[in-house]
């Protein structure tokens, strides 16, 4: 999962609820410095949340862009039912696609991180009108690398036979192991990442575990979304496969680019350079496919 570094809102952001045609959705708001260049809407990966955005708000902010960032339906503070039915594919696509509707900027650039490139695709496929650009941010169309998908399984039936909370702190022994105790999370941000933990639907993580798992190559579904596709990701992505991305992104013709240094969530590690790449790709939507390498 992403780890935010700080919650302290970037300037000129507020945390509000954003009322669509399928529910309210809980969001932090930037607008943007000067002249609005366009509407981002940022979709958080598997037990993440929109907080996972924060450093990355600012920097888009001051670039000229409004950017949304949202808990998907049972994510951390947005309400979500139960039933297995209400987390299927096309079910958060079309929360996606109302998302965008309801901010009320016309067609928007849709970020996805990790699980929410996933979300992100569908929702370009389904509605390519509703988006100005679709960016897989470390993100595959193909199958997530086998030590994520083992973790996930095992975190699934986890939760089919212990409480959160006991799954709860086997996940932080785990992310803990190796680490040096300077890096331990400060008492604050702890709190918030338990907090989102138990906030979070067993049935939305159960329903993005089951995505997240799923064996079907999704590239050529890629490859006919009618919206100017970019993949972006750390060098030292460990989710999905660097190759397989790579490979994704050459038989597209997505635009590709790779941030040096940064692992699965360039987003918190490298908001700055980040933000040059996606308004770098945002402005020259038109232009051939390249690779870019962040410093």
């Amino acid at each position: 999962m992403s780890k935010p570094r700080s919650l302290l809102l970037p300037p000129r952001t507020r945390a509000r609820a954003l009322e669509t045609a399928r529910g309210r959705f809980a969001v932090l708001d930037a607008e943007p410095v000067g002249e609005r260049r366009g509407t981002v809407l940022l979709l958080p990966g598997y037990t993440g949340s929109k907080e996972d955005f924060l450093a990355l708000l600012g920097p888009l902010s001051e670039a000229g862009y409004r950017a949304v960032a949202v808990d998907g339906r049972g994510q951390n503070e947005t309400p979500g039912p139960r039933g297995r039915a209400a987390y299927r594919r096309r079910a958060l696509a079309l929360d996606a696609v109302a998302q965008a509707a309801a901010l009320g900027d016309g067609p928007v650039h849709l970020v996805g991180h990790s699980f929410g490139g996933l979300v992100a695709r569908a929702a370009a496929s389904l509605a390519p009108a509703a988006f100005r650009s679709l960016t897989l941010l470390s993100s595959g169309p193909g199958r997530v690398a086998r030590p994520q998908r083992i973790r996930i399984r095992v975190l699934r039936v986890s939760l089919m036979v212990l409480s959160k909370e006991r799954v709860w702190q086997a996940m932080c022994w785990l992310d803990s192991r190796g680490e040096e105790p300077e890096t331990t999370d400060a008492p604050e941000l702890a709190d918030f990442l338990r907090r989102r933990w138990m906030r979070t639907r067993i049935a939305q993580l159960a329903g993005a575990g089951r995505l997240l798992l799923d064996r079907q190559d999704g590239t050529e579904q890629l490859a006919a979304v009618r919206v100017p596709v970019h993949l972006a990701y750390g060098s030292d992505e460990m989710v999905w496969a660097t190759a397989d991305l790579a490979a994704a992104a050459a038989r597209t013709g997505a635009h590709h680019t790779v941030v040096a240094g940064a692992g699965h969530s360039p987003n918190v590690s490298h908001p700055r350079e980040l933000t040059d790449r996606l308004t770098g790709f945002w402005q020259r939507t038109g232009a051939p496919a390249e690779v870019s390498t962040a410093p």
